[in-house]
């Protein structure tokens, strides 16, 4: 049982210290063990394997519109979980939601499967503290600028950080996140969640066709095929964004937009922006940037459910323009 807070008359009361458990937030500590190694190949390579197998299974017939409908409503409500969840509000503050749309979106981004939430935030903190320099979990700048050096440093970003045996201790880089309860609590049920996130379409698409073929295609194309697309598209984030794209702000490392991947990134990849002004809750600004994620922000917004919403503001973008004093910003 944790001691209370102590006071005497010659020293101020201190918080008496916060359980371990509530300090780590959820699996694990500050070092990956074996088993969570494990873990993590199996949950990366096991829907990898399931892609590479997509297209002959597609073409043997075991794909019907009720595997692509489930696939899309999975992909779409986990990956604005991260997009909108995970990132814009719990790493950046970039709006205040109420209760329930906070718990939602916390559900919501754990079942994409890329960690708990606290683990994912504390990571993502990280990554902008040190961006593309020495200390970045993720730069594929980090074994230097050659081609050889970038081929290996693109894998890191992608995939290959994912497997250090050190991680970013969460007390340091999200110790807003240990003190809501509410977070810790579904960063705690992160277990519980990936098993809905796996079997979820596999028991919808069995009841929907009422066979064990609907539940078997449901579990391969939304659940397997799903997480894979999800995981590479937000590595791709940290890694093809990091590496190539226009970068119409200024920032302090080699934050890029790339365009093909807005839609799947649910307008993440209008990353040069995000890099410029980490706070705002729209990242793609200028005409014809799709963002999905700051639409549904600004529903969330008409709907009373946040407030507080950092939009871009037109003066501070053309501030942040990288040829501010020869072009005309052409906000949508």
């Amino acid at each position: 049982m944790t001691p209370p807070a102590v006071a005497t008359p010659d020293a101020p009361t201190r918080p008496a210290p916060v359980d371990e458990d509530v300090n780590t937030g959820t699996l694990g500590g500050e070092q990956k063990k074996l088993w969570e190694q494990v873990a993590l190949a199996l949950f990366i390579g096991v829907p990898f394997l399931a892609v590479l197998a997509a297209v002959p299974i597609a073409w043997g017939g075991f794909l019907g519109w009720r595997d692509v409908v489930l696939a899309v409503v999975f992909y779409t409500v986990a990956g604005h979980g991260i997009s909108i969840g995970f990132h814009r509000l719990f790493t950046h503050k970039s709006f205040k939601p109420n209760r329930p749309l906070k718990y939602a979106l916390a559900i919501a981004g754990s079942l994409a499967i890329e960690g708990p939430v606290i683990r994912w935030v504390a990571d993502h903190r990280k990554h902008h503290k040190f961006s593309d320099r020495d200390g970045d979990p993720h730069s594929p700048w980090k074994y230097g600028n050659t081609l050889g050096a970038l081929t290996k440093g693109f894998f890191h970003a992608h995939v290959g950080w994912l497997f250090d045996t050190e991680q970013t201790p969460q007390r340091q880089y999200a110790p807003d996140l240990l003190r809501d309860k509410d977070i810790v609590r579904v960063s705690r049920m992160f277990p519980l969640l990936v098993a809905v996130s796996l079997l979820a379409p596999a028991v919808i698409g069995g009841l929907w066709s009422w066979s064990w073929t609907g539940a078997l295609t449901a579990f391969f194309w939304a659940s397997l095929v799903r997480i894979a697309l999800l995981h590479h598209v937000t590595w791709s984030i940290n890694s093809i964004c990091h590496t190539i794209g226009d970068r119409p702000f200024k920032s302090r490392d080699k934050s890029g937009n790339v365009w093909w991947l807005a839609i799947l990134s649910q307008g993440e990849s209008w990353h040069n922006l995000h890099h410029s002004d980490p706070t705002c809750a729209r990242h793609g600004v200028l005409k014809g940037q799709l963002d999905t994620s700051a639409r549904c922000i600004w529903f969330f917004e008409q709907r009373g459910w946040v407030s507080d919403v950092r939009w871009p503001v037109k003066e501070r973008l053309e501030a942040r323009r990288v040829d501010a004093s020869t072009r005309t910003l052409k906000a949508a």
